[in-house]
């Protein structure tokens, strides 16, 4: 899950994905999404991304091999850092607000 949580606002992937990684790389995708499409709200300007799925963060990045099954949506994934020039960090799961939120 991403979520803005000054806005409260939460991204899940909108589907059952075939794993942790599929949904990790859904959910980013619905936030990056969100923000093309409410540019009329969201000044555009780069952003910063943080996530606590550190193989996804890696492929995104290209630090990691890329998962062939995966090749599709990181290529979106790449198209919307070309256009907004996000940054996507690493972020401990103790960390995540998005985490304490799914446990609590």
């Amino acid at each position: 899950m991403f979520t803005i949580p000054e806005a409260g606002i939460q991204f899940k992937a909108p589907f059952a994905g075939v794993d942790q990684d599929h949904c990790d790389l859904a959910s980013m995708l619905a936030l990056l999404e969100f923000i093309d499409s409410n540019q009329k709200y969201l000044a555009k300007q780069t952003y910063q991304l943080y996530g606590d799925n550190l193989s996804i963060i890696n492929q995104v990045n290209g630090l990691m091999e890329i998962r062939e099954e995966f090749g599709n949506l990181l290529g979106k994934a790449a198209q919307y850092r070309d256009k907004y020039r996000f940054s996507l960090n690493w972020v401990p799961p103790s960390e995540n607000p998005a985490t304490d939120e799914l446990l609590g």
